[in-house]
């Protein structure tokens, strides 16, 4: 059980386009936590330069991230936004943490097996520490909790077991410090510096997929632009692309478990649910009976409804990027306060002269 104060860390790469899978499964989680927690949200522009090393303009795409959370509603004043490379700690901390990770657990991420295929020679030596970055952004803030979707909950495991190791390995070090606390891991006391993060998994939408193919998770990469709603896109085209959306000809069974093995249908009723904060149940509750030509118009006014303003003030902020860039400059010497904090103690435990 963490006995650190809680606070919330996540972010977002500025790869691409943010979409709608994006919003569901984590942007609009991280509205909500803001509530309760102290929150630290970072665009992870370090990040974006492991598999993709030069991008066109990743000055745009860092502001265009930043917006996308300022306009879903995060607070810039009450929380923290900022971009990764403002804060050279995260690479500081991360470089201690290459050094307390084995190269066997990073061959075993599933994420690097899938991204290098039958090239891992040839990929950068940067996606293999991928993870290693990762848990070096959450942990220089000593941050407590994570918001992830399912495929980086392996990663915050990685990140768990580089923060276990790490307290063991400098344990003596760190209570003469004077420094860390006792928790417990499993059953086993461990005197701490850094805690056991947990992972946020779930939602209204953790998980939203293709609407070409119900099969395959939404993403940025995918070569058709039909596949996915951007955060950015218009009313035309989120009409648009709602409309030739992939579907089957049967129509909506009245209950969920008539879903299965109806991948299209399922992951538009599951957009549905999201964006109107009800369950499957409810809205087959609705429509079950119905034609997807029925069912399609309601889903266009929806997604209308909830992300146009968004939209609209996504377009505001990026007209004045001078005014991103003061919330991001902001952020950043707000989240370095604190990574340096971290960086000094950590410095003190390894024995490292500052």
């Amino acid at each position: 059980m963490n006995a650190f104060k809680p606070l919330v860390f996540s972010g977002v790469q500025p790869t691409g386009n943010l979409h709608l899978g994006n919003y569901l499964g984590a942007i609009r989680k991280f509205v909500a936590l803001q509530e309760d927690n102290d929150c630290i949200y970072c665009v992870v522009d370090m990040h974006a330069i492991t598999a993709q090393l030069v991008h066109s303009d990743l000055k745009a795409q860092t502001r265009s991230i930043a917006a996308a959370f300022i306009a879903s509603g995060i607070d810039p004043v009450k929380h923290i936004v900022f971009n990764q490379s403002a804060v050279p700690q995260h690479a500081e901390l991360a470089w201690v943490f290459n050094c307390v990770a084995r190269i066997g657990w990073m061959e075993r991420m599933t994420q690097f097996k899938d991204k290098s295929g039958k090239n891992a020679e040839q990929v950068s030596l940067g996606l293999l520490a991928y993870p290693s970055l990762m848990a070096a952004d959450i942990l220089v803030y000593r941050a407590t909790h994570v918001p992830v979707g399912d495929d980086q909950k392996q990663h915050l495991e990685l990140a768990r077991d580089i923060a276990q190791k790490f307290n063991i390995d400098f344990g003596d070090h760190i209570r003469k410090a004077g420094l860390g606390l006792d928790i417990t891991v499993g059953d086993e006391p461990v005197h701490a510096y850094f805690p056991m993060v947990e992972p946020l998994i779930g939602g209204p939408a953790p998980r939203v997929m293709s609407l070409k193919d119900g099969t395959k998770k939404m993403s940025k990469s995918d070569p058709s632009d039909l596949s996915r709603i951007n955060l950015m896109d218009d009313v035309d085209a989120i009409s648009k692309k709602i409309k030739k959306a992939k579907t089957d000809p049967d129509a909506l069974p009245s209950e969920v478990e008539g879903l299965k093995g109806r991948a299209e249908a399922e992951n538009l009723v599951g957009i549905y649910a999201a964006l109107s904060d009800k369950t499957k149940a409810d809205v087959l509750a609705e429509f079950g009976g119905q034609q997807f030509s029925a069912f399609k118009p309601a889903l266009v006014d929806l997604a209308v409804n909830v992300l146009a303003p968004i939209n609209n003030e996504m377009r505001r902020l990026l007209d004045d990027v001078s005014h991103i860039d003061a919330i991001l400059k902001d952020g950043g010497e707000r989240a370095g306060a604190i990574a340096q904090k971290t960086m000094d103690e950590v410095r003190d435990i390894i024995g490292f002269l500052r």
